[in-house]
């Protein structure tokens, strides 16, 4: 039997001593115990730990935000309206004949002022003229046949068919000279009403067929206005109403509302407004640019400058403003008019300290600290925003 060498036999005494000790399990509990006593005694201790009170103070609140206030001045503003419009004239008429024929007369030219009936033009009348003078005669005639005819029935000399047909002898001359005398005003052309003659394409002597055009005549006295408001400003203005009207060449002049058109234009949604402008010595033209003011119904507002304005919670226009508890509250406003020197608002309490400067920074019912902001201050928004604007 062969010898088993020493080596082998530790090798196998290891290996049956290492069986024997994970047998028995305890390798688990190595460093184990230690680590779950000390484990547990954290536990008590944290929880013992939670169930005592903090003593720790709280943190100090922030201390209230600085803003800038004013009470501004109230006073009785009425709001301007500006359209953009033009001149035109009160009367426009282009006169016309109304038979055919060969000017005879024209004694008006371009430029020049008439009167209600004057000559603007005649047609060569040739045979007409002499029918009205026989159809004139002849009514002469008729009514001296008829003054004959009655003295003479009077005193039982004539009998009353006959005077009956001197009077019907009579109507007819009547008739006639009026059918001759409308043919022959046919020939004239006269003008309608007061104004300037603006245009003659017509020379003496040349021919013109019915319906020809012969004269253009305007009534520049009083000149009109003529703009489109929106239908937003059409409830603030009335006829009447004064209205300040600045020409294209800086000339200004005042006027008053004469029309205000009650049918909107499909297109724009805006209203026709006609101001009448006296213009006696016709030095305004029609068809020049104009700018007209109206003024709105007077209201109570205050002047502010535009950065005070700001966005509420529900997304609409007002201001902030501090109440005598030092909150900050919200007011919405009306634009009434917006000028070179700031906004003008309206729909703002009497007692109200508006937030000039910092509004931007706090929010409605937030307590702050309210300094009155100076004039200069003031000045120097108002200034910044007009500035701003241009």
């Amino acid at each position: 039997m062969p010898k088993i060498r020493f080596h082998k036999l530790a090798a196998i005494a290891v290996l049956i001593g290492f069986a024997a000790w994970m047998a028995t399990g305890e390798f688990s509990s190595v460093g184990s115990a230690a680590d779950h006593q000390k484990a547990g005694e954290a536990g008590k201790a944290t929880q013992s730990g939670a169930a005592k009170p903090k003593t720790a103070e709280a943190e100090p609140k922030a201390a209230p935000r600085t803003v800038a206030v004013v009470t501004p001045p109230r006073k009785t503003y009425a709001r301007a309206i500006r359209i953009s419009g033009l001149t035109e004239a009160d009367k426009r008429a282009v006169l016309a004949t109304r038979v055919a024929g060969v000017i005879d007369k024209l004694p008006v030219k371009q430029g020049q002022h008439v009167k209600t009936g004057d000559l603007v033009l005649m047609l060569a009348t040739e045979e007409k003229v002499s029918n009205v003078d026989n159809a004139r005669q002849l009514l002469a005639q008729r009514k001296a046949e008829l003054d004959a005819a009655e003295q003479l029935a009077k005193t039982g000399n004539l009998p009353k068919l006959q005077l009956d047909t001197a009077r019907s002898n009579l109507t007819a001359a009547q008739s006639m000279l009026e059918t001759a005398q409308a043919e022959l005003d046919r020939n004239e052309v006269k003008a309608p009403f007061d104004g300037v003659i603006d245009r003659v394409p017509v020379e003496l002597g040349s021919s013109v067929m019915q319906g020809g055009e012969v004269a253009t005549i305007l009534k520049l006295d009083p000149v009109i206005a003529r703009g489109e408001i929106s239908e937003r400003d059409l409830r603030y203005i009335k006829i009447g109403d004064e209205a300040d009207v600045r020409l294209v060449n800086d000339q200004k002049v005042t006027g008053k509302v004469r029309y205000i058109s009650r049918d909107a234009s499909s297109q724009t949604r805006t209203f026709r407004v006609e101001v009448a402008i006296p213009n006696g010595d016709g030095s305004i033209p029609a068809g020049m640019t104009a700018e007209i003011t109206l003024s709105a119904e007077p209201t109570d507002a205050v002047l502010l400058p535009r950065s005070v304005v700001t966005l509420g919670d529900k997304g609409d226009l007002g201001i902030r403003a501090v109440g005598t508890d030092k909150k900050v509250a919200f007011f919405p406003i009306d634009l009434v008019d917006d000028t070179p020197h700031g906004l003008v608002l309206g729909g703002i309490p009497q007692d109200a300290r508006i937030i000039v400067a910092g509004q931007e920074l706090v929010k409605e019912g937030d307590v702050v600290k309210p300094v009155e902001a100076d004039q200069a201050t003031i000045s120097k928004l108002i200034s910044e925003a007009s500035a701003g604007t241009q």
